[in-house]
């Protein structure tokens, strides 16, 4: 059983990497803070997975010389004997019940813990499907606004061409204006003083 929960458990956290790139990312009418709520929901999914039991004891959390011991006084297996085991043999005792109440307290805590870890990986699988479904709705009208604003900054630089080269035209046509107003000026100056001196 403890394999199999071992099995489950690498499974899960295989599954963890894409979670964690489809939490980050994002999706348009998504708060910062949603965004992080995500992400933290995916790290504390990876400390759920970690924390069920497993069978495998820490080992830093006993003694070295203790960790590798496990069996228990008054337990014996002898393969060598050719005793018959009676009925008696077999019988429980209380102590056989302690071990099966344990064991099946530890199940049960095993698979509430297993059940809120596939509740957790649904959720980020819906989230993660949703945001897809956005994208994918949002493409269409993201390559829209993307070809308007393309349209629209070569009409830009086409005014700003054009405008350029009416600035240019008026200019150039300006000074020729005022450049005969002033020769008209000094010429009836000239002719003033030719008059006046003569």
């Amino acid at each position: 059983m403890n394999a199999e929960i071992r099995r489950t458990k690498s499974r899960l956290l295989e599954e963890l990497p894409k979670l964690q790139r489809l939490a980050f990312k994002k999706v348009k009418g998504l708060s910062k803070e949603e965004l992080e709520a995500r992400s933290d929901l995916v790290s504390a999914l990876k400390d759920r997975i970690e924390a069920i039991p497993d069978g495998t004891a820490s080992v830093s959390g006993q003694n070295s010389g203790s960790a590798a011991s496990t069996s228990r006084p008054g337990i014996r297996f002898d393969s060598t004997s050719d005793t018959e085991f009676g009925s008696e043999y077999h019988q429980q005792t209380e102590e056989s019940d302690g071990f099966r109440r344990e064991y099946e307290m530890r199940r049960m805590k095993q698979d509430e813990g297993l059940d809120v870890i596939a509740e957790g990986l649904d959720t980020l699988k819906n989230m993660a499907g949703d945001m897809n479904e956005e994208f994918d709705r949002q493409a269409p009208l993201m390559d829209e606004i993307d070809d308007k604003v393309d349209r629209a900054a070569s009409e830009l630089k086409n005014t700003n061409r054009r405008l350029k080269d009416t600035v240019t035209q008026l200019r150039s046509s300006r000074n020729f204006c005022l450049d005969i107003i002033l020769l008209c000026i000094i010429l009836g100056i000239a002719a003033y003083l030719y008059n006046v001196l003569k």
